[in-house]
């Protein structure tokens, strides 16, 4: 048997990528029912402990250290000795300052002496007025000289004093600069600043410091809680608070973070400093909050390509996005007319949403009014004038009201990390585009703040990236099985490929 000739092998493959071309690719969706969940969101990072109160122990007094009364890793409380420096020094000190006072006291006592005869004598005029006023500057220079005795003295004690060092703080000793032996300088006195003895820390408190990536330093607020977890004890996590967030920014490989301060409370002492942590700030929680997954949503930009996969145009998009946008501003004057009209005090019934809410309903409107509006509403269905200023009514009701749910309360900025989307439903059957607005999210779904209810089913469709795939894909397939392929068969021998196979297309000329 004869091998087929190379020309018909491609041929008979351009024949089979012929075929493909009148089988549309098949786009796959599926439909997600929208529930209640937990959102839990987080930011994780690694880190390390540091202390949260670090104090440098330095000393007035100069000298040699004479003993050392306490090592590294040793806890001290306020006031305890720490080491001792050679006191003959700051005790000589004390003496002179001590023979300066007391020579201070002789002179201010005769020069009050000396005052109160010039004082006499120039009531009686036998000293002239400027006599008397050199025994007034000789008594002021004589209590001015004990005041500076007096002083002196006070400081020389306290640099006697100095001599035992003593700890400045409840701590621990971190670290240890000096030995016993070793000559010191003044803090006060030297240039530089003195000799630093040691380090303590209070290590009740400590900071976990974490670098925090930039696209997720938006979300981290000073009093987060956070958890920290170190090495030493994987299974024991310590609870911490957001303290703060340093300013100045760390940049390695063009990736910017910015460093964050976790404060932790350590009066087991189990935490020390150097150790390393992972830390995982809990950016916001919501509990049994109705969700929708992140695939079923859709910005304005690729909703074009997603409602061309379920047969809507856009113009038929736009219109079914665009129908509440007359409930909005029809509500406005039936909204002023009723702060304007209607007591503050005015309560209406309550109803029960499907995500478990009991809401307030406005003055008139009864709980089966509100739920045939909604099922109205979400079927499809179109409203009347009178409908859609009730159903504002209602929403603006509920608004008020919605500060959120016990034990999961939202607040007016819980929403800074959600936007506006645009979701597929289908609603009596049919797809339609509805407008939602998202709050809290983590990688996999996202709160629905307004637009869809528990109950609803969005439409989980392929990106835009995906259909533009698709479709060039399939014009490739036209475009080799269209004119390329024609001048391929031009050049055929007219008995064909072994086997009686034709190009397709038709037969050669």
């Amino acid at each position: 048997m004869r091998a087929p000739r190379p020309s018909a092998v491609i041929v008979a493959f351009l024949a089979g990528l012929g075929a493909c071309k009148k089988e549309e690719v098949r786009v796959v969706y599926q439909a997600m029912p929208v529930e209640t969940r937990d959102i839990v969101v987080s930011a994780q990072a690694a880190g390390r402990i540091v202390p949260d109160t670090i104090v440098e122990v330095k000393t007035r007094a100069s000298g040699e250290i004479l003993r050392i009364f306490v090592e590294t890793g040793q806890q001290v409380r306020r006031g305890d000795r720490l080491l001792a420096i050679d006191p003959r020094l700051p005790q000589n000190s004390v003496s002179l300052a001590q023979a300066s006072l007391d020579v201070a006291k002789v002179q201010a006592r005769t020069a009050e002496t000396q005052l109160r005869r010039a004082d006499t004598l120039l009531a009686v005029q036998t000293i002239t007025r400027a006599e008397h006023e050199t025994a007034q500057l000789a008594h002021a220079n004589a209590r001015a000289q004990l005041a500076r005795a007096e002083i002196d003295i006070e400081n020389s004690k306290i640099n006697f004093d100095d001599t035992d060092v003593r700890a400045p703080i409840n701590g621990t000793i971190i670290e240890k600069a000096v030995e016993r032996g070793q000559q010191i300088a003044s803090a006060v006195s030297n240039v530089g600043g003195g000799t630093s003895l040691m380090r303590m820390a209070d290590l009740t408190l400590v900071q976990a410091i974490t670098l925090v990536d930039e696209t997720d330093i938006g979300k981290v607020k000073p009093g987060m809680e956070a958890t920290v977890t170190v090495d030493a004890y994987p299974n024991r996590p310590f609870r911490g608070t957001v303290l703060k967030i340093e300013p100045n920014d760390t940049t390695v490989q063009n990736v910017t973070s910015f460093p964050v301060r976790v404060r932790i409370d350590n009066r087991d002492g189990l935490l020390l400093p150097g150790m390393s942590a992972e830390v995982e700030i809990s950016i916001g929680r919501r509990d049994q909050v109705t969700a929708v997954p992140n695939a079923a949503l859709r910005t304005k930009r690729d909703v074009a390509s997603a409602a061309g996969v379920l047969g809507l145009t856009e113009q038929q998009v736009e219109e079914q996005l665009g129908a509440a946008k007359p409930a909005e501003s029809a509500a406005k004057p039936a909204d002023s007319g009723a702060a304007a009209g209607k007591p503050a005090d005015a309560k209406g019934e309550t109803m029960t949403t499907p995500d478990g809410r009991t809401v307030p309903l406005p003055v008139g409107v009864t709980e089966k009014q509100a739920r045939e509006l909604f099922r109205k509403r979400f079927s499809g269905g179109t409203l009347s004038d009178d409908e859609t200023a009730m159903m504002m009514k209602i929403r603006q009701s509920m608004g008020r009201s919605s500060g959120g749910r016990q034990g999961g309360a939202r607040t007016g900025t819980d929403t800074q990390f959600g936007g506006e989307y645009i979701v597929f439903v289908r609603r009596d059957g049919i797809p339609t585009a509805v407008a939602v607005k998202t709050g809290l999210t983590d990688l996999d779904y996202s709160e629905v703040v307004s637009g869809l209810a528990t109950g609803d089913s969005v439409l989980i469709l392929p990106s835009a990236s995906l259909l533009k795939s698709q479709e060039e894909f399939k014009n490739r397939i036209g475009a080799m099985t269209g004119g390329g392929l024609g001048g391929m068969r031009s050049n055929q021998p007219s008995g064909g490929a072994a086997g009686g196979s034709r190009p397709a297309g038709g037969a050669p000329r």
